[in-house]
């Protein structure tokens, strides 16, 4: 007997859809076409911000090399100012009275006046460094400590500086009568000085801005002291030869001594290689004690 087409149905005797066929007879359905591929929702935005975080990793790297070249220093909003600011400070206004105070009735106005010409001069050099450079307290203590003795030589021209009334006043001696000295030697002390205090601020600039080994930067710090120390000297020979006798004598302070060019940049010479020892055995002390923690 024929079956009707409900019958058909309940019964199980028509054919089940294309799907449920392929399954009763063991079989997988059909693959999806190559083209068409499931995607999660996260996956793409997970790449992207994962591309993104590098990115932003890449452009901090290059941000801190940009700092380090630099040296700036640039604190967050609302955190306290970095030490050393008020020392700074301090150095800066201990500087300002003594120069202050060498001003007092000077006997030399004229002269005293040319020879801060050079004081004013590496002042505002100071201004354009600092802006590119965080000078450190203890550079800029050593800078002005030169510029300070410079200050009160060029109070007294060099040649007449009084430290023999000092010395007696104090002690009771005179250094001259001391040492056998002939001669105001304060000007010697100043080129010394100038060795001791500038070879360590350049080295250290050299090895923090331009990143040069600390064997290299104190080398060339060496040299910039003796190079800039015979610049110096031809800047008094100039003087010497274009002005009168007496002014150049008064500006130079020579004291009749024909080699005092050369021992002025010998003593400069000494007091950077002085000072460039010292940082040289600080920087292998510190170097060993790293060694030995790690």
């Amino acid at each position: 007997m024929a079956s009707t087409p409900g019958e058909a149905t309940e019964t199980g005797g028509g054919s089940p859809p294309p799907g449920e066929a392929a399954e009763a007879e063991g079989e997988s359905p059909p693959a999806r076409p190559a083209d068409v591929r499931r995607r999660r929702p996260g996956a793409r935005t997970g790449a992207r911000t994962g591309r993104a975080e590098a990115r932003t990793g890449r452009v901090e790297a290059r941000t801190g090399r940009v700092e380090a070249r630099t040296g700036r220093v640039e604190a967050p909003a609302g955190r306290a100012p970095e030490p050393g600011c008020a020392g700074t400070r301090w150095l800066a206004a201990a500087f300002t009275v003594v120069t202050a105070l060498t001003w007092i009735a000077p006997p030399y106005p004229v002269e005293q006046a040319f020879h801060h010409s050079l004081t004013a001069v590496a002042l505002l050099a100071l201004i354009p460094l600092r802006r590119h450079y965080a000078l450190p307290p203890a550079s800029l203590a050593a800078v002005l400590a030169f510029l300070a003795l410079h200050s009160v030589a060029a109070r007294w021209m060099y040649s007449h500086v009084p430290y023999d009334e000092w010395s007696a006043a104090l002690t009771g001696v005179r250094l001259s009568d001391v040492f056998g000295w002939e001669r105001n030697h304060f000007d010697r002390l100043v080129h010394l000085s100038y060795g001791l205090c500038a070879a360590p601020v350049l080295a250290r600039y050299l090895r923090e801005r331009w990143g040069l080994r600390p064997s290299v930067a104190v080398a060339a710090g060496v040299e910039l002291v003796l190079s800039t120390s015979a610049l110096y000297e031809l800047l008094e020979w100039a003087i010497a030869v274009t002005m009168s006798p007496e002014i150049a004598e008064v500006y130079n302070g020579q004291q009749g001594d024909a080699w005092d060019a050369h021992k002025d940049i010998a003593l400069a010479c000494l007091g950077a290689l002085a000072a460039a020892a010292a940082m040289l055995l600080r920087s292998r002390r510190r170097t060993a004690g790293s060694a030995s923690r790690s």
